[in-house]
């Protein structure tokens, strides 16, 4: 009753009620489809006669009763008062008979001289036909007396004969009501309590049955559960054996079903099929369009069906949909849904299919059909070129699957079981996936077959493999030093398998980086563009630094989360990691690598996730974390990672870690196993990884000093060496060989470059050694700034081990009152110039007037007249009354001025 608030059929009801209580008869013939309120109609019918006083006699029709003579009319004699009305005639001439109709409606009547009468026979289009006979000769035999018929009956589903319906509508007080469905405004209405979203999907999943409608609130978070299973089943088990019939047949075919066919595909009529469609959709059990209205209401439907039965429905609905032209998709789930691939065009459906669904959006699906087109190849070489196309669409998702995928392929390839079309493909493909040696292995599999096929335009395994992004492709041209790998030129194409990951040249790397992020701005995420995106990433990461890589690498991560694309997102936000760690942000580095760690699907070890561990355990290293880092460490890595540039990460982290831990060696090892990876592959460039330093310092802590410096001193001489943090970082390690004063200006020198690369962690750790050395030299008032500030640098990083070995002890708590104690007037300083602030800064640390005037490329005269008016600007007597702090910048502190960088 709650959800039945029709306010015109009860106004209906109420003047049939009113009439029925003066003296006046009346039919009413309720009509609706299957759960809109029909029989909850008749019982609001029935309970307010009896709040008014009348006497109720109730019926209902079903199937099983239809064919006793009589059943219904038994049922209102037996509701009757003791005695009320006759009992039925035994035998069937009597009951047949019009004085025996004539009888019964007499008793009535009589019995309305007492109380109003209301009969209330539910379901008219299952009462048997003599019971229908009696109920007409009813109507016609009480027109003036307090009698009201209230008959409901299916709105597609009539009896036989239709002479009895006719008869009824022929009669003056007849009355029909048609119950519709629940409109949008009315499902919100009654809902009012929920947001409008909540009470439009509330209507979308029941299209307003009232039944339904109830269901879903019945079911858990009012989302389409058992409830709602059990009231589709309902509806169709109440919509009549044809229509119920027709059910599961309508499931199979979904929105394939239509009364032809329907028809075709169960034998029955084409009117009937109709009949049963318009049935369901008037229930709204069926969406306009075709097909179930929500997908729970057709699984609940299939999930009853013998497997056996339905699996034959599908196959069959599969070649019908097939031979009607319906799109790929269609055929290619029944297909599924049969396992069945026996059909000579079930390969190419398949894998239409699958790319259709890619291409909206659900990979899940796509890899379902592709796994099943899998199982129809008829050879290696088809597999494969599924394997391929399963790998590229599981990226999507799932980076370990994407890579799993290639195992079968890359055996045949071993086995010499494919032919040269599919391997250009593969190559592609682990190449992307940075599967380098793998890659090449291919390739050189496909040069002798690629010069057999020279000159079939159009037909070349290997197009596609340079479409890389013009700065990446470009960027193998001349590359690293010794060019790339000899394995890697086969016959048509000089293009690297390590081309995506490899780096412009120097005269290129500005056209680089601008091309790079034109590209970025207006690349949105799909199949084709996460390898050119990531490259794009990797170009600003290593050519620009993190600053502007970091905001490129957090939207693409956003990207890929609003696409559900777990996988893709893993890829940049693994880039993000290494960004964050290359900023010096070793907290948020280790927190973006857990992520990704934590919600990868699957248990299986990935080679794209060693690397993002490899980061992890690089982060956690640097923050003192050791046994957080092993346990990153432990994770299980597959055989494949040795032949992938993510090797080159998880050795690096391998060896941090044995440096951090004091096996010196091993460390040694691992950083050297990187170079001959990088050198081999073409990718040797330090600022991507610098393993010459890593190498420089393994060799430092087992004394081999002269090795050291011959690491150092080759990483200064690569192209790379006028990058910031390249040379920032060796000349900081360097600078340990050195004596103090001569470290002191080299160590200068690092935190220069150091401040420029962005990364805050290796700035802080050149400062800590520069404070140091001053305290060396005796300059202990400026050591103790640069130490003050080098400790809040490795704060800020989360490098708790390096603030205790910059400052033991230290807890930051003290220094915001000292600065502040120290500082001059703000608004002092403030008045200062440019000019005359870094002429004070360099007076400040002792540089004669020459000195500061030959750092800063001016004349003793112009340091003069700067000073002048900085005592001015201060009411300071002179030099010695300088302020120690002006509030200065890192490069400032450690240089003792200088042009500001």
């Amino acid at each position: 009753m709650l959800l039945f608030r029709r306010a015109e059929e009860i106004a209906l009801l109420d003047a049939l009620l009113s009439g029925c209580a003066a003296g006046n008869s009346g039919v009413l013939l309720v009509e609706g489809a299957v759960g809109c309120g029909k029989s909850e109609f008749l019982e609001t019918a029935a309970g307010q006669a009896e709040s008014r006083g009348g006497t109720v006699l109730r019926a209902i029709g079903t199937p099983a009763e239809q064919g006793h003579p009589l059943g219904v009319l038994r049922q209102l004699t037996a509701d009757a008062p003791a005695g009320a009305l006759p009992p039925p005639p035994t035998s069937p001439d009597e009951a047949e008979r019009v004085e025996s109709m004539r009888a019964f409606a007499h008793a009535v009547r009589e019995l309305s001289l007492a109380a109003p009468v209301v009969v209330c026979v539910d379901d008219l289009h299952h009462v048997d036909e003599l019971s229908r006979r009696y109920l007409l000769h009813l109507a016609r035999g009480t027109r003036q007396a307090a009698v009201l018929l209230v008959l409901g009956e299916s709105a597609h589903e009539h009896g036989d004969d239709p002479l009895p319906r006719t008869e009824l509508i022929r009669l003056p007080h007849f009355a029909r009501l048609r119950l519709q469905r629940l409109a949008p405004d009315a499902v919100r209405a009654m809902l009012a309590d929920r947001t409008e979203a909540e009470a439009g999907r509330l209507y979308e999943a029941s299209g307003g049955n009232p039944l339904l409608l109830r269901a879903l609130l019945q079911d858990p978070r009012a989302l389409p559960g058992d409830c709602y299973a059990e009231a589709v089943l309902a509806c169709l088990h109440h919509s009549g054996p044809a229509t119920a019939d027709l059910a599961e047949p309508i499931a199979v075919l979904d929105d394939l079903a239509t009364p032809a066919h329907l028809a075709r595909l169960t034998g029955a009529a084409e009117a009937t099929a109709a009949r049963a469609l318009a049935a369901l959709e008037a229930a709204g059990l069926l969406a306009p369009e075709g097909g179930f209205r929500h997908p729970a209401a057709r699984a609940a439907v299939l999930d009853r069906m013998d497997p056996a039965a339905r699996t034959a429905l599908h196959r069959e609905a599969a070649l019908l949909a097939r031979a009607s032209g319906a799109p790929d998709t269609t055929a290619a789930a029944h297909l599924l849904a049969a396992r069945h691939t026996r059909e000579e065009w079930a390969l190419p459906v398949l894998r239409s299919a699958a790319d259709q669904h890619v291409a909206d959006g659900d990979p899940e699906r796509a890899q379902a059909l592709l796994r099943l087109a899998h199982e129809a190849c008829p050879d290696d070489t088809l597999r494969a070129e599924v394997s391929v196309r399963l790998s590229t669409v599981a990226a999507r998702t799932d980076p370990a699957a994407a890579e799993h995928h290639l195992a079968a392929p890359l055996a045949a390839v071993a086995g010499g079981r494919l032919d040269p079309r599919a391997l250009g493909a593969l190559a592609r493909a682990l190449a992307a996936q940075g599967r380098i040696d793998a890659a090449v292995d291919v390739l050189e599999r496909l040069a002798p077959a690629d010069g057999r096929r020279a000159g079939a335009p159009g037909e070349d395994p290997l197009d596609g493999l340079s479409a890389f992004p013009q700065w990446a492709a470009s960027a193998h041209r001349g590359n690293a030093e010794g060019g790339p790998h000899p394995a890697a030129r086969p016959a048509r194409t000089a293009v690297h398998p390590a081309a995506p990951w490899t780096l412009p040249g120097e005269a290129e790397e500005g056209t680089a980086v601008r091309a790079a992020e034109l590209f970025l701005r207006g690349a949105t995420l799909a199949e084709g563009t996460v390898e050119p995106v990531a490259q794009a990433l990797r170009t600003l990461l290593y050519l620009d630094g993190p600053a502007r890589a970091l905001p490129w690498c957090e939207e693409f991560v956003r990207q890929a989360t609003r696409r559900g694309a777990g996988g893709w997102r893993a890829v940049f936000a693994a880039l993000l990691a290494e960004a964050r760690l290359r900023a010096g942000d070793l907290t948020g580095a280790a927190a973006t690598a857990e992520e990704v760690l934590s919600s990868a699907p699957g248990r299986r070890g990935s080679i794209l996730l060693s690397a993002v561990a490899g980061t992890l355990a690089r982060a956690r290293i640097a923050m003192g974390r050791h046994e957080d880092a092993a346990a990153a460490l432990s994770r299980a890595v597959p055989a494949e990672l040795a032949g992938s540039v993510h090797v080159l990460g998880h050795l690096r982290a391998r060896g941090q870690y044995a440096l951090a831990t004091s096996r010196f060696h091993a460390a040694l090892g691992d950083f050297l196993d990187i170079g001959r990876h990088m050198k081999r592959w073409g990718l040797d460039r330090p600022r991507v990884l610098p393993w010459r330093t890593d190498a420089a310092e393994a060799l430092l802590r087992l004394g081999e000093t002269h090795q050291a410096e011959r690491f150092l001193a080759d990483q200064l001489t690569t192209r790379d060496a006028a990058d910031p943090w390249v040379r920032g970082t060796s000349l900081r390690l360097r600078a340990s060989l050195r004596e103090p004063r001569e470290r002191q200006a080299m160590l200068a020198r690092a935190v220069e470059e150091l401040q420029r690369s962005g990364d805050q962690y290796e700035l802080a750790r050149a400062m800590g050694d520069f404070g140091q050395v001053l305290r060396e030299v005796g300059e202990h008032a400026r050591a103790a700034m640069v130490e003050r500030r080098a400790w809040h640098l490795a704060k800020a990083s989360g490098a708790e081990t390096l603030c205790a070995r910059i400052l033991p002890g230290h807890t930051g708590e003290d220094d915001e009152a000292q600065e502040t104690a120290e500082a001059p007037d703000a608004g002092l300083v403030a008045s200062l110039s440019e000019s005359e602030r870094r002429v004070a800064l360099l007076a400040v640390h002792g540089h004669t007037n020459r000195e500061i005037a030959k750092k800063l490329f001016i004349t003793v005269s112009t340091v003069e007249q700067h000073l002048t008016r900085v005592y001015r600007k201060l009411d300071i007597p002179g030099r010695q009354a300088l302020p120690a702090d002006l509030q200065p910048g890192a490069a400032e502190l450690v240089r003792g001025g200088g042009v500001p960088v």
